[in-house]
């Protein structure tokens, strides 16, 4: 009786080309999925640095040094020309020069330094402030466009040319008192007849720099705030006003009737409580509080507004025009300025709204530590690949 081999189930014996297959298969899917869990973290990790990336106008953390050029109202290269009561609050200097014509009838509430050392001083300080404001950056695009109706954040703002300004534009700090402003003009600085920088969200004068990179013009009845550093000249025309400083490196100053005030960085005095506005030469501050008139920022954040000792119906805050008045009752208390159509704080360029991010570094932690389990997870799923068994075939049964 002969004996056959016995005949081979179907399912005896794997079949090497599907296993072949399905390894194949499975190798795929394992090379995307650590590609997907790489990109994964690597995308984690940019949205954690674009979180925590500060604000291109929030860069500016410091404001510009001006060295002894803090004390002058007006600095001058050549010559300072004065025509009626002008009053300065703070010192009077020219250098290298030493012309100096109108004063009086105007009045310099500081002292006059015309070609002194202490004037040749003030103006090296003045070349090293021009230069670091002319410095500073990343910056938001102003080229072309009107400062008056924005409302900017802090930061620098750049015109690759001349700046303009007709109307208001409004300066809000959003509650941080040291908060710095820097405009950088390409070219010229002018402002249309009663323009006005306003100062809201506890904005102060004193850290408001304007860098002109040729001459300055303020129109007519202009409230003007910060400090102006020209490389050439400056024109203020009549009955402009100018919270800060004006200062010429290389030119001259011409005054028109007009009151420059110092832009103190006193502790901002709470709305509730009487303000006082710091009087110019020969002029009496009022006895009384003062009240802002009908474009006074509610946050009394800038100083000046007329005196008197009447007050208004509005709240207790001066207003931000650095015109110090004579006398007369103070006007009504009005309305904020800050109110009314707002341009996206920071980006007056493109219109879009203003990122919010959060500050300090917990968003990085956060983020990092969520790119930091997704490549743990990503390199697990590697490593059992690795390890996932090859099959081998078996061998068929045969009998003897």
């Amino acid at each position: 009786m002969t004996s056959h081999p016995p005949a081979a189930t179907p399912d005896s014996t794997p079949d090497p080309t599907s296993r072949s297959a399905r390894s194949t298969l499975a190798a795929r899917v394992s090379a995307r999925l650590k590609t997907l869990l790489l990109l994964g973290a690597a995308g984690t990790a940019g949205l954690a640095f674009v979180v925590t990336a500060p604000d291109a106008t929030a860069a500016v953390t410091a404001p510009v040094g001006l060295g002894t050029a803090s004390s002058y109202s007006v600095l001058a290269g050549q010559r300072v020309t004065n025509t009626g009561p002008s009053v300065l609050a703070g010192d009077l200097g020219v250098a290298p020069g030493t012309a100096v014509t109108g004063f009086p009838p105007g009045q310099v509430g500081g002292a006059q330094h015309l070609g002194d050392a202490e004037a040749l001083q003030a103006k090296q300080d003045l070349v090293t402030a021009y230069d670091d404001a002319a410095g500073r950056g990343p910056a938001a695009d102003q080229t072309g466009k009107n400062l008056g109706g924005q409302r900017l954040l802090p930061g620098v703002y750049r015109a690759s040319s001349a700046m303009s300004l007709t109307g208001t534009v409004t300066l809000d700090a959003q509650g941080d008192p040291d908060a710095v402003f820097v405009f950088q003009a390409g070219s010229t600085l002018i402002s249309a007849s009663s323009s006005r920088v306003a100062l809201v969200g506890g904005a102060r004068a004193c850290r408001v720099f304007w860098q002109v990179g040729s001459s300055a013009t303020l129109g007519t009845s202009t409230r003007f705030v910060g400090t102006i550093m020209a490389l050439t000249s400056a024109t203020i025309r009549n009955g402009a006003t100018v919270e800060g400083r004006v200062l010429a490196r290389n030119g001259s100053v011409t005054l028109d009737n007009n009151v420059i005030t110092r832009p103190g960085c006193a502790p901002v005095v709470p709305s509730s409580a009487p303000s006082t506005v710091p009087s110019a030469v020969g002029v009496s501050p009022s006895s009384g509080p003062t009240t802002g008139g009908d474009d006074t920022p509610s946050d009394g954040s800038s100083t000046g507004g007329g005196t008197g000792g009447g007050t208004g119906g509005g709240t207790d805050t001066p207003g931000d025009g650095s015109t110090t008045g004579s006398g007369g009752s103070g006007g009504s208390g009005g309305s904020d300025s800050g109110s009314g159509p707002v341009v996206p704080l920071g980006r007056p360029d493109t219109g879009a709204a203003p990122s919010v991010a959060p500050s300090g570094a917990e968003p990085l932690r956060i983020g990092l530590l969520v790119g930091a389990v997704l490549c743990a997870v990503g390199a697990i799923a590697v490593g059992s690949g690795r390890r996932t068994p090859r099959t081998r075939p078996t061998r068929s049964t045969r009998s003897v």
